[in-house]
């Protein structure tokens, strides 16, 4: 045998005894420490034990049970195992165009990046924590509901329109409204149990006015 046979035979020998990168499945994901330690199985039956999930910075989930996932040895060797990519096929949301981007969880609540510069988001409940709130919306803000609560105070710049008539209704304190300017109401205005348009006064000599003229 050749000298160079000899190596190749050699370093052959060597790279089969380093194992490279490999499928698996995770069966347990620990989330409580500064890395995420998985439990998996190879597709072997193989099993793993306290596998470090590395994800991207600013990026983070908990992958469910049943989790596919691509385990990189460290120096070839299986007990210093990483998991570097996962993947759910039962989950993961098909049919996306090209350049789309989502995030989703197995109980199909989503954010998806759409094309047209569209985000859409679908949930249960849209909850934001925050000091301040802000939009800016050039054209308009829609809001398709049947219900908008404001737990303190709304302030409106502009005109307020309620199309289908509009109510207000104070707590035990009762209303108290401010208006600088001029309020015009279509129809008649009643204050506790007196009408604008029909009230009465005293006159003066022990009789009583008309009521307000249009």
């Amino acid at each position: 045998m050749s000298t160079l046979a000899e190596i190749s035979k050699q370093v052959n020998r060597q790279l089969n005894g380093i194992r490279q990168a490999f499928r698996g499945v995770l069966t347990r994901v620990n989330s409580t420490g500064a890395a995420q330690a998985v439990q998996a199985e190879a597709l072997n039956g193989e099993p793993l034990q306290d596998v470090e999930l590395f994800q991207q910075y600013g990026l983070t989930s908990n992958p469910p049970a049943g989790t596919a996932a691509i385990m990189l040895p460290l120096n070839g060797k299986t007990s210093h195992s990483i998991v570097i990519a996962t993947e759910h096929g039962q989950y993961r949301l098909q049919g996306l165009k090209s350049g789309e981007v989502a995030i989703y969880t197995d109980e199909k609540a989503k954010i998806v990046l759409k094309r047209g510069r569209i985000i859409e988001i679908d949930c249960d409940i849209y909850r934001v924590n925050c000091l301040s709130f802000e939009v800016n919306a050039s054209d308009k803000a829609d809001f398709n509901t049947p219900m908008l609560t404001a737990s303190e105070q709304m302030t409106a710049k502009a005109k307020i329109t309620g199309q289908g008539g509009m109510a207000i209704s104070g707590g035990n304190g009762g209303v108290s409204a401010t208006i600088d300017g001029t309020l015009k109401a279509t129809q008649d205005i009643v204050a506790g149990t007196v009408s604008v348009q029909k009230h009465i006064h005293n006159g003066d000599s022990g009789g009583t006015t008309s009521p307000p003229k249009q």
